[in-house]
């Protein structure tokens, strides 16, 4: 929220305890982001594009399926990355250089 650029090798995960139906949505939210949605076997089960949202009522975006986690990320990033419904995650932990 609040952003007004988003490198295109950036984004944030969301990662849940156990699946979810919530939804997100895009309040005060700047700039357009893609979003990919991933179920407890690692696969991705949803990719949407979000629009910003000025005012509200803001609309809503979720796989209306359970899911585990969420990316977002700029506005076309998987399209340009090849990422499929279906497609496996894996997550890892960036290493410090320590």
């Amino acid at each position: 929220m609040g952003r007004i650029e988003l490198p295109s090798d950036q984004g944030m995960a969301f990662v849940f305890d156990g699946p979810t139906t919530s939804q997100f949505w895009m309040k005060d939210t700047l700039i357009p982001l893609s979003i990919a949605f991933w179920d407890a076997g690692n696969r991705v089960v949803a990719i949407l594009d979000m629009p910003p949202c000025r005012a509200d009522p803001c609309p809503t975006y979720g796989p209306h399926r359970p899911y585990v986690g969420a990316v977002e990320a700029k506005l076309g990033y998987f399209d340009d990355q090849g990422v499929e419904v279906g497609d496996r995650v894996r997550l890892t932990q960036p290493t410090t250089g320590r």
